[in-house]
């Protein structure tokens, strides 16, 4: 497992930070990528599991949402979401006239799936446009994956208490516990190291930011696993091989990024 974590790393982090500091379409590319294979991901589990979303209104919504979100900021977004919410209630009725079992379920699906994979993840672009945004996202999203490994090691070394037992059965009350301690010193950290670059940033900010999301970024994680779980499914996907799939990846990210967003812009 060791071995695997530290493979998606080489491979992860040199792209993912070369995209956030070049910005652009660079960034969008990236995004657009990761979103859009998160949300077929996200429709296929569903698919496994007996039911019907539309992945071809899932996926090609999530990209436009994701693309609206770049050129326009949250001006349109409100048009472009019900333009998609009518088109999957248009498609879910005519499946039912054709004899489609759980039309009603799928169609709750595929919406669900626009607004949290589309709606939601977009905050990472929403994140990086924001004054001084590659340095905020440089520091919310590695602070969270700085709070992954904490709670990974100190879990598997110290974890005796089961945090979910019938969600994750491998994580622990002591796994969170470091991972919200590692996430909060590795946002103190990260805003230091950063802070030299960027004045504006400060270790307060750090500390605050890191602490708020080691509290409830795992919430992302523990929200994935419950959609897993219901389908007796270990990993959304297999491109990072054992490892998982891309919204196995992103799941703490997309809390994250929505988190970190509005602290910075309340607080800051």
């Amino acid at each position: 497992m060791l071995a695997s974590r530290l493979k998606v790393a080489i491979v992860l982090i040199p792209i993912a930070v070369t995209c956030v500091v070049l910005g652009g379409y660079f960034f969008l590319a990236l995004i657009l990528f990761m979103l859009g294979l998160a949300a077929w991901e996200f429709g296929r589990l569903f698919k496994l599991g007996g039911y019907s979303p539309a992945l071809w209104v899932l996926v090609p919504g999530v990209v436009l949402i994701t693309l609206a979100r770049y050129f326009w900021g949250f001006e349109h977004n409100d048009a472009i979401l019900s333009v998609l919410v009518l088109a999957t209630m248009a498609y879910h009725t005519i499946e039912c006239g054709k004899g489609c079992q759980t039309p009603a379920i799928d169609f709750a699906i595929t919406t669900a799936g626009l607004i949290y994979i589309g709606w939601i993840g977009s905050y990472l672009i929403s994140l990086r446009n924001l004054p001084n945004g590659m340095w905020w996202t440089l520091l919310a999203i590695p602070a969270i994956a700085i709070g992954d490994t904490g709670a990974y090691f100190v879990g598997r070394h110290f974890g005796k208490h089961k945090l979910a037992p019938h969600i994750s059965p491998n994580k622990t009350v002591e796994g969170l516990i470091g991972g919200i301690i590692t996430t909060t010193l590795g946002g103190i950290l990260l805003a230091l190291i950063w802070g030299m670059r960027a004045p504006a940033l400060e270790w307060q900010q750090g500390l605050i930011l890191g602490a708020v999301l080691g509290v409830l970024s795992p919430l992302g994680d523990l929200g994935e696993s419950m959609l897993k779980r219901q389908f007796n499914v270990k990993d959304s996907g297999k491109i990072f091989q054992a490892h998982g799939g891309m919204l196995d990846r992103m799941d703490s990210w997309i809390w994250g990024a929505v988190i970190s967003y509005y602290l910075i812009t309340w607080l800051w």
